[in-house]
C-alpha cells in the first residue's frame, strides 16, 4: 500500500483569524482583497486564501456575489473555545512596543493595572516598554494602528490567548458584544 503524496487536510493560519476579525467590523461592506490586504500588510491573493480557508473552516461563506459573510456565532465560538489553542500566546524579553492584551483599550478600563510590566506587542515605533507577546501575525501592530478598531479586537484576543483567567472572562464578554449581531 502506498502513502498518499500530500495532506489536502486544509488549516487555518493565524492570518485568517486577522481577516475574519476586520471583516466583523463592516456590516453589509466588504472591501475588496487588495484593498483588505493593503489595510492588513497582505496581498490580495494572500486575503483570498484567508478568505477560502474560513470558508472551508465554515467561519465564513460566500454570497452569491462571492463576497465574504461571517459566520459571527461560529467565529466567537471559535475565538471563545478554540483559539487559544490553535493560536497560544507567545511571549518573549522586556521589549518596546504597542500596549496589548489588558494594557490596551478596551481591557484597560476594565483591569487596575499593577507593577508588572505590560504585555506589548513589539514593534520599533512603539512607545511603550513591557513584555513581548508576540502578535498573531507580523503585520498586525501596523494594521491596528491603521484601524483602532480592529486593534482593539485584536488586543481582545490576546486576553483570550494569554491572559489571566479573570481577563479572559472579561476579554470573552466583551469579545461577544462586539461579535454579535
Amino acid at each position: 500500500m502506498s502513502r498518499p503524496k500530500s495532506n489536502p487536510q486544509m488549516i487555518l493560519r493565524p492570518q485568517d483569524l486577522v481577516v475574519l476579525l476586520r471583516l466583523t467590523l463592516d456590516e453589509g461592506f466588504t472591501p475588496t482583497y487588495a484593498a483588505l490586504g493593503a489595510e492588513l500588510g497582505l496581498t490580495a491573493s494572500e486575503t483570498h486564501a484567508c478568505i477560502e480557508r474560513s470558508v472551508a473552516a465554515q467561519l465564513a461563506h460566500k454570497a452569491p456575489n462571492g463576497k465574504p459573510i461571517i459566520a459571527r456565532e461560529a467565529l466567537r465560538q471559535f475565538v471563545e473555545y478554540g483559539a487559544q489553542y490553535a493560536f497560544p500566546a507567545v511571549r518573549g524579553g522586556m521589549t518596546r512596543g504597542m500596549p496589548t492584551a489588558h494594557a490596551a483599550a478596551p481591557m484597560k478600563d476594565h483591569i487596575t493595572a499593577d507593577l508588572d510590566p505590560v504585555p506589548v506587542w513589539p514593534h520599533a515605533d512603539g512607545t511603550v516598554r513591557g513584555i513581548a507577546l508576540y502578535p498573531l501575525y507580523p503585520t498586525v501592530p501596523d494594521a491596528a494602528g491603521r484601524n483602532p478598531a480592529l486593534g482593539e479586537l485584536l488586543a481582545l484576543f490576546d486576553c483570550v490567548r494569554g491572559g489571566s483567567l479573570r481577563e479572559r472572562s472579561l476579554a470573552i464578554g466583551l469579545l461577544h458584544e462586539r461579535l454579535t449581531p
